[in-house]
């Protein structure tokens, strides 16, 4: 490969897994490897450091437990000032569910795709996992797949490679608890930057016991950049179903040139199509894109949108006349509503 890969294992209160691990990468010669002690007792977990710095590993210490996010760009920042010649880094846990054999392969991936991000993915259609394990897995990853577009088969994945310049980037990227992994691969669609998966082996020792992941409290944040959407979306809703329902009252009965239904939808979305423009552009996206532009393509989106509403309202709304026109309109802006999305990310924001 030319240009040297360190290993980077992040270790919160770990126990004797993380030197037998340790002892299988400086048998397969690997090095240089270094471990962050995000903040685990010395008194019950100092002997574990020790036994790994005592077998060649370069040992970063964090005083109080800072989350796994903030240990890995601790390390990414000790590698990038102190190996000049380096291609990335591979990232594992310490808590024996990588192996050496499968960092080799992530390792080999890396070297044949600088530029990429690379992700030792598991098989959770295998027998013997845990169950929080394939549940919290294979949702995050039909969630992400849905809201992002990003097709990944292992979105939790600990053993990953690298790039010395997407390094650069993360140390900026926020997060600093396990939301920092996620928030990583969202990154990688919007730097344009390539996902390999590498298959691996599926090991979950003592029912994954040693993980320090909390499945509702780490659940939240990872899906804390989601629901970011989601509350702009219900309340742009809120907003628009509101005024609809107001406009129609006032109009209902009157003599106007135009179809009330349809009138008070075009009111109704102007108002709530900017409210919502201005939170997506600057709090959900993010993007990077020029506002004015993003704002053109967003109001050539709303309009048809607009349009598609108050025409499909005022279609079924007259095969069911009896009925109230915002229980006609929820289900239709529903639909409505993955559509739009689908068009933001892909067209107006991205």
């Amino acid at each position: 490969m030319g240009k040297i890969i360190p290993i980077v294992i992040p270790a919160y209160e770990p126990d004797d897994k993380l030197i037998g691990l340790m002892d299988n990468l400086v048998s397969a010669g690997f090095s240089p490897i270094v471990v962050v002690n995000d903040g685990s007792d010395r008194e019950t977990y100092g002997h574990i450091f020790d036994e790994v710095k005592n077998r060649g590993a370069i040992v970063l210490e964090h005083e109080v437990n800072r989350g796994k996010g903030r240990a890995l760009k601790t390390a990414f920042e000790y590698c990038l000032n102190e190996f000049e010649d380096m291609l990335g880094v591979i990232t594992a846990d310490s808590d024996g569910q990588h192996t050496a054999p499968d960092i080799k392969k992530c390792m080999d991936a890396l070297g044949q795709n600088p530029k990429s991000l690379v992700l030792g993915v598991r098989n959770f259609d295998e027998s013997g996992i845990p169950a929080r394990s394939v549940f919290g897995n294979k949702t995050t990853s039909r969630v992400m797949k849905l809201l992002t577009g990003l097709s990944i088969s292992d979105t939790q994945t600990g053993l990953r490679g690298i790039s010395s310049e997407f390094m650069r980037y993360l140390l900026t990227e926020k997060g600093d608890r396990f939301e920092f992994e996620t928030n990583m691969l969202l990154a990688t669609k919007s730097l344009g930057i390539k996902i390999v998966e590498v298959p691996i082996s599926t090991i979950y020792l003592e029912e994954n016991k040693s993980s320090h992941f909390n499945p509702i409290v780490d659940s939240v944040r990872i899906y804390a950049i989601f629901f970011k959407f989601l509350f702009s979306s219900l309340s742009s809703s809120v907003v628009d179903i509101a005024l609809f329902t107001i406009f129609c009252g006032m109009m209902r009965g009157r003599s106007l040139p135009f179809d009330y239904i349809m009138l008070a939808t075009i009111m109704a979305r102007v108002i709530s199509a900017v409210y919502n423009f201005l939170i997506n552009y600057k709090v959900v996206f993010k993007s990077r894109s020029n506002g004015l532009w993003a704002a053109v393509k967003y109001a050539i989106l709303a309009v048809c949108i607009m349009l598609l509403s108050g025409a499909l309202v005022s279609f079924f709304h007259g095969l069911i006349p009896a009925s109230p026109e915002f229980v006609v309109k929820i289900p239709v802006d529903c639909v409505l509503f993955l559509v739009s999305f689908l068009c933001q990310r892909e067209i107006v924001y991205k």
